[in-house]
């Protein structure tokens, strides 16, 4: 449908992907999330695959009116509105730029206005091409302590490397784009906290086992929104929402179920 996937029934949930960019990396989640809701996502518009369009000239704003567009294709005029990682940026910026489509905000692992890359981060961005084999080297050790909390069995484990792997060669991400998107982000000037209205969850994983983002950086969104709460998916760091979809779908279950009920 025009860019978008549209799967399930009942409280409507935009669902932006992370810097990857592409949404079948989010594909458990989505499935996960559709057996009690509907569930609207999409590729970023800077991807190939994307059917919106992409004007390199208004940057990290690109994303922004993606959302917007997102929900007149889905017929929504409101919606719960959830972003992991980087699309949690997205996500937080679009609730204070178009607070009147937005009911709830959901922030998982996700990037704040303030992050700073760490040098070997800079380096990545400055030269995303030349950088890009160090970056998939290192990945398993990053990830390696916290698949093996979220999934305690062997078996578990292999099933989900096969489909990382499969993800990562059917859904390919770009070094260029990813780099790209940090730098819009950088550069974009940020709403004031206060212009969010909507009730927002911010959902993390254990500090010790996110190796990919400081807890602490998604955490300054408790600070800016007065409204947040906070819940920690156990046994998992910032793939939570993958690596364990059916209790990431339980918490943001329970948040939209009690939005519901104070509308």
């Amino acid at each position: 449908m025009k860019g978008i996937v549209d799967k399930g029934s009942g409280t409507p949930i935009v669902l932006i992907p992370s810097l990857q960019g592409r949404w079948e990396w989010l594909r458990p989640t989505v499935d996960a999330l559709a057996k009690r809701h509907r569930v609207v996502t999409f590729s970023l518009c800077d991807e190939r695959t994307s059917r919106f369009p992409c004007d390199p000239e208004k940057g990290f704003d690109n994303f922004l009116e993606q959302v917007d567009t997102a929900l007149d294709r889905a017929g929504l005029e409101r919606a719960v509105i959830a972003g992991v990682s980087y699309g949690g940026l997205i996500a937080s910026e679009f609730a204070a730029r178009y607070p009147h489509r937005v009911t709830g905000l959901v922030l998982a692992s996700a990037l704040h206005k303030t992050w700073q890359p760490d040098p070997l981060q800079e380096r990545y961005l400055r030269a995303p091409l030349l950088m890009s084999p160090l970056f998939v080297a290192t990945a398993p050790s990053r990830l390696r302590q916290e698949i093996v909390a979220a999934l305690p069995t062997l078996g578990a484990r292999l099933r989900f490397s096969a489909w990382h792997g499969a993800r990562a060669v059917l859904s390919p991400t770009t070094p260029a784009r990813m780099a790209r998107r940090i730098e819009w982000a950088r550069a974009h000037h940020f709403a004031k906290p206060y212009s969010v209205k909507a009730p927002a969850l911010v959902v993390t994983g254990e500090p010790v086992l996110d190796q990919v983002l400081p807890v602490d950086v998604t955490r300054r969104y408790l600070d800016d929104l007065d409204s947040a709460r906070h819940v920690v998916l156990e046994h998992t760091g910032h793939l939570g929402s993958v690596t364990r979809p059916d209790e990431f779908a339980g918490v943001l279950g329970r948040f939209v179920d009690d939005v519901k009920r104070c509308a």
